[in-house]
């Protein structure tokens, strides 16, 4: 296993700006596409929580760190992994990876993206656990020595 959860994208030409290179904010998008990916293939009792029950999964964070330029029709690797997980809260850390034909990689960009589990009606919304099938589904995704913050312990 490659220790990351994967999504394959190649870059289109509305998702860049006059000057030809990516547009940022298509980056943030990418971090979503990405989790919602992992939901549905993954951890697909999580998203039917979502879809069907009164679980929500709140953006409380999302950044990123640009290294180098992309364009139209490059070939990317959204690369997440579990940063940090705490009782409620999940931090995901994202690698952008530019592919090549040749296959060369190049990391262009990496991203955060943190999330709180909430459970209740939309005006009425309280911190939950972090399900547990989310959690195992996770477990293979660990960044390095990801922090368990509700245990204290290293993973």
């Amino acid at each position: 296993m490659a220790g990351y959860y994967e999504l394959r994208h190649r870059v289109g030409f509305e998702e860049t700006n006059f000057v030809g290179n990516v547009y940022y904010v298509n980056y943030l998008r990418w971090q979503g596409h990405c989790r919602e990916r992992f939901l549905v293939e993954e951890a697909p009792t999580v998203l039917a929580e979502i879809m069907h029950d009164d679980l929500k999964l709140f953006t409380l964070k999302a950044e990123c760190e640009f290294f180098a330029e992309i364009t139209a029709f490059d070939e990317l690797s959204v690369r997440m992994r579990l940063d940090e997980l705490t009782q409620t809260q999940v931090q995901f850390a994202f690698d952008y990876v530019q592919l090549t034909e040749e296959g060369r990689e190049s990391v262009v960009a990496r991203g955060k993206q943190r999330i709180a589990c909430m459970r209740g009606p939309n005006n009425d919304t309280v911190p939950t656990r972090v399900p547990l099938a989310l959690r195992e589904a996770l477990a293979p995704y660990t960044a390095g020595q990801a922090t368990q913050a509700a245990s204290g312990r290293q993973t």
